[in-house]
């Protein structure tokens, strides 16, 4: 059985929503930009739905996964559906990842909550 599952590794290799959004309403912070890894969490809201949103990720192709499939959780949810987004969750949607990696899946949602604090 591979380590990592076929929907973590798409994502890995072709991100979802990386890049900056020019008119973000929220942005989350997670660890620190340009020391180690860390994710930016930009979201455009309609009212109080999410209708774009775009992450910047430092950090291995799992950290880069986890953001990327935090975006497409995030799009079309209200924020109170954002805010209700679990590690286990997002793990969940990547078809899983090892227990030694789940710290990347808590570092998205913490720059989701971040932005949701905004």
């Amino acid at each position: 059985m591979p380590r990592f599952s076929e929907t973590l590794m798409d994502h890995a290799q072709s991100p979802r929503n990386r890049g900056t959004l020019q008119h973000a309403d929220r942005v989350g912070v997670a660890g620190i930009p340009g020391r180690g890894r860390s994710i930016v969490l930009q979201l455009v809201l309609d009212g109080q739905r999410v209708s774009a949103a775009g992450f910047q990720a430092q950090g291995c192709g799992v950290t880069i996964a986890a953001a990327s499939m935090l975006t497409e959780l995030v799009i079309g949810r209200t924020l109170a559906q954002c805010g209700e987004v679990t590690t286990q969750q997002l793990a969940q949607a990547l078809d899983g990842m090892p227990a030694d990696k789940l710290d990347r899946a808590a570092l998205a949602v913490a720059a989701l909550h971040g932005a949701l604090e905004t």
